[in-house]
């Protein structure tokens, strides 16, 4: 395993700028944004494809540094009820995962998407539970109508390009947890593979470790970040939590650094999980810590996961 970040951290950098910073921070991969949610500061698929030399410096900006490409993210809903979103996410997307190819990059990662509740919607809906019967028939249409046959048209277009689709669980979107990851790779094949974040299983109550044991094998990416579940606002609200990530003080959970939000023992199980699983990826770090600048989350992670890391592959040296 190497460890890299997900570069979109540093979004108000230039390409040259943001590489070298990760270069003298000691990491070895990138995991680079290329649009949706996350915006392409340092990648336009489409300007990459249509330009081979703006492809050539593209790919010489990593090469001489000596640091590789993890996944290329484009974090977007393409079943989006809005037509004019939902084309959008869609058109990254492919061209996402035809740059991957190009760049010989295994995976791009991205959100399942999540639907209206018919035809007629304006906006997304996520459905929590079965109860009344109209919210179990409208997860059925969402899977049957959208979710399916969607993603069965894409993993097409993977296969013609040898690429992956790591899709991060996330709630808001269909695939949320363990059981939804499975059943969309199930459904449409090991072209779907799992970007693995573990503050979303904290956040959900969910045992990360359990959960990589699980899905074994289709993680093909991962996100290192962290979150911290408060006590008092929890017992008091539970964690389906609608405040604004602004307002720390009153929310069920926010999202830390690692290290912030559960300590060294379990992140080293984490690591180590993955390790036994097969797992030969990045552990990219990513950082939405309200309570912490960019540079601090970033060192923070990078001093707190390091060693972890670098531990587990001589662990992996030793198994060869």
């Amino acid at each position: 395993m190497k460890l890299g970040v997900f570069a979109v951290l540093f979004s108000k950098m230039s390409l040259g700028e943001m590489l070298d910073h990760v270069k003298e921070s000691g990491l070895d991969t990138v995991e680079i944004g290329t649009g949706g949610y996350i915006g392409n500061a340092h990648c336009n698929p489409k300007e990459l494809l249509g330009d081979r030399t703006k492809l050539a410096q593209f790919k010489q900006a990593f090469e001489s540094r000596g640091i590789k490409i993890s996944a290329l993210s484009c974090h977007g809903n393409p079943l989006h009820p809005n037509t004019e979103i939902a084309y959008e996410h869609h058109d990254v997307f492919v061209d996402t995962v035809k740059l991957a190819s190009v760049l010989g990059v295994e995976s791009v990662v991205t959100f399942a998407g999540c639907p209206g509740e018919s035809d007629f919607s304006q906006h997304p809906v996520w459905i929590t539970n079965p109860w009344p019967d109209d919210f179990s028939q409208v997860v059925q249409w969402q899977w049957e109508k959208k979710v399916i046959p969607y993603w069965k048209r894409q993993v097409e277009l993977l296969e013609e390009c040898n690429v992956r689709v790591a899709i991060e669980p996330h709630p808001g979107f269909v695939v949320y947890n363990t059981e939804s990851a499975l059943r969309l790779r199930k459904e449409c094949g090991e072209r779907i593979g799992i970007n693995f974040d573990p503050s979303h299983y904290f956040w959900q109550g969910m045992d990360p470790v359990a959960s990589i044991k699980a899905l074994g094998e289709a993680i093909v990416h991962f996100h290192a970040k962290d979150t911290k579940i408060d006590n008092q606002n929890c017992l008091l609200n539970g964690v389906l939590d609608t405040k604004s990530y602004r307002d720390i003080a009153n929310r069920s959970w926010v999202f830390r650094t690692v290290g912030y939000g559960h300590g060294e023992e379990v992140w080293r199980e984490i690591i180590s999980t993955l390790q036994v699983v097969g797992y030969q990826g990045a552990i990219s770090i990513e950082h939405e810590d309200g309570l912490m600048s960019v540079e601090e989350g970033f060192s923070k992670a990078v001093t707190f996961l390091k060693d972890m890391v670098i531990q587990e592959g001589a662990k992996e040296l030793w198994w060869a």
